[in-house]
């Protein structure tokens, strides 16, 4: 189930790229970029819409997935 990121409190969407950042492999290419720098780059996706929050049921777990 998709949720739109503008319906989530700061607080829960922060959280929820924070978490998905973490999960992320150790190989960056040239650029090393910070952690913040990191959650600017998918907070400017998901206001252009290139990346959603989704939702699971099953597991009750949120996730960021490429927009369709």
């Amino acid at each position: 189930m998709e949720i739109p990121h503008s319906q989530l409190s700061d607080e829960a969407l922060r959280a929820i790229i924070e978490e998905f950042i973490s999960r992320e492999g150790s190989e960056y290419g040239l650029i090393e970029y910070s952690f913040e720098e990191k959650v600017s780059h998918v907070i400017k996706q998901l206001e252009r819409g290139e990346v959603v929050v989704t939702f699971d049921a099953v597991s009750e777990t949120c996730n960021l997935m490429p927009s369709r």
